[in-house]
């Protein structure tokens, strides 16, 4: 007797809800994105890490953390600061939750 492949007519983001790791992943992946951003934006102006700590008052290894794509434990108020500072505003908005793909 076969399987029932308990897969088939989910999506991955339904896999990763199951996991538990939806959250985490989700933050990851738009931390990933403002840090390739800025990290874009600076080397376009030629802005590195220390002039850009000493623009925002702050140490180069908060602008190591700042541009970490794997750190998502940083606060709002430091991303909108760090994208004026390189011409940028950051916006952040909410979305509906896609409906489910009928199998």
């Amino acid at each position: 007797m076969r399987k029932a492949n308990r897969s088939t007519g989910s999506s991955f983001d339904s896999f990763l809800e199951e996991e538990g790791i939806l959250d985490e992943v989700d933050a990851v992946a738009i931390k990933r994105m403002i840090a390739w951003q800025l990290k874009q934006e600076m080397s376009a102006q030629h802005i590195t890490k220390k002039a850009m700590a000493v623009r925002l008052n702050t140490s180069r290894t908060q602008i190591d953390r700042l541009l970490d794509p794997e750190n998502a434990a940083v606060h709002l108020t430091t991303l909108t600061r760090a994208a004026r500072q390189v011409g940028l505003r950051l916006k952040v908005e909410l979305e509906h939750e896609p409906e489910p793909v009928a199998a």
